[in-house]
């Protein structure tokens, strides 16, 4: 397929794409004419040649679904979820929810990436502070002690070597952390991606919460949009793991596919999967009551967004007092281990 090896759009400018589509459609406009002037007006871009491609690729097949195909760096579920446009005929809705879809996913990746950043730069921050504190500021001071002329007593020597070793031990384990992130960070721009995603999640509770609260709300906005659309809900489940990265996730949604093509209720296969919480259970028996199970799975959608980007908030509250907490520690411990002994000497000389 063309362009294998160059970047894909990232979810802004996959919304945005979505967005225009559906504009096109909604004006009355043939495709092949609105691709075209979308790849016009985007020629100083730097996905240009992707616009390009697409454009002259729809002109030939007169299919969207099929000049997204020919192109791997349009995303599985996009490609899938035009080819489904065109055969419900519904192609105009679609495109303007999946243009909510990677609008929201845009939203969640900058609260994700703001999560990261800031406890980052603190993290840098205060390795580049214990370091000139252990590096500049302590033998400076244990200079002036050693002009004094005064011999420190065991109990002096001892507390500045206790400040010195808190110093090196908090900088090791910081540094260490920042070294990690930056590591996985750069990682998962990498095809070892999923496999630092399981690591993280393994490792650390919260992040494993997050995630799976995020598969939820990327479950049920996939649903609302496919359950909108008439598509069938087994055909909907086949495809819901290309847009998940949590492995237990996609192996709950396998597990509701099996469940329904054993003949299960919606409902109920939904419900025993443990995907979602009681509460949003009932809210979907209740909505396949009344006929609304597109609309019910919209509203899980931005209730599980709203809990992932709370959360995201409530780490960044935890770590970045901890952050300072360390720093004023190890700032103290110094301190005090030079403070002290100088105390010592000066009240032995008076």
């Amino acid at each position: 397929m063309a362009g294998k090896g160059k970047r894909g759009l990232d979810s802004a400018e996959l919304s945005s794409f979505c967005s225009q589509v559906a504009l096109i459609l909604s004006a009355g406009l043939p495709l092949y004419d609105g691709m075209e002037t979308l790849a016009e007006t985007t020629r100083e871009s730097e996905y240009a040649d992707l616009y390009e491609s697409a454009s002259k690729a729809v002109t030939e097949t007169g299919s969207l679904y099929q000049a997204l195909q020919r192109d791997d760096r349009w995303p599985t579920y996009l490609v899938e979820m035009a080819g489904i446009g065109e055969q419900t005929g519904q192609l105009e809705s679609v495109m303007n929810g999946l243009s909510d879809y990677y609008a929201r996913e845009n939203r969640i990746r900058s609260s994700v990436i703001g999560a990261i950043t800031y406890p980052l730069v603190l993290g840098v921050m205060l390795v580049l502070i214990i370091s000139i504190m252990l590096w500049k500021v302590l033998p400076v001071f244990q200079r002036v002690l050693n002009s004094m002329g005064a011999e420190l007593s065991a109990s002096g020597s001892g507390l500045m070597r206790l400040g010195s070793t808190i110093g090196w031990v908090v900088l090791a384990l910081v540094a260490v952390c920042v070294l990690a992130v930056v590591v996985a960070a750069l990682l998962m721009k990498t095809s070892a991606r999923d496999k630092v995603l399981a690591l993280a999640r393994k490792l650390f509770p919260p992040v494993r919460n997050l995630s799976m609260k995020l598969a939820s709300s990327r479950v049920a906005s996939v649903l609302s949009m496919m359950l909108h659309s008439g598509f069938p809900t087994n055909e909907a489940f086949r495809l819901l793991p290309s847009v998940l990265s949590d492995g237990e996730a996609a192996k709950k949604v396998q597990g509701i596919r099996k469940d329904l093509d054993g003949g299960a209720a919606f409902a109920d296969a939904i419900s025993n999967s443990k995907l979602f919480d009681g509460l949003h259970d009932r809210m979907i028996r209740m909505g396949v009551a009344a006929g609304r199970e597109d609309q019910v799975m919209a509203k899980i959608a931005d209730l599980y967004e709203e809990q992932v980007e709370d959360g995201i908030a409530r780490l960044i509250a935890i770590i970045e007092p901890t952050l300072i907490a360390l720093l004023a520690v190890v700032i103290g411990a110094v301190l005090l281990s030079v403070m002290l002994p100088m105390a010592g000497i000066l009240s032995s000389m008076l």
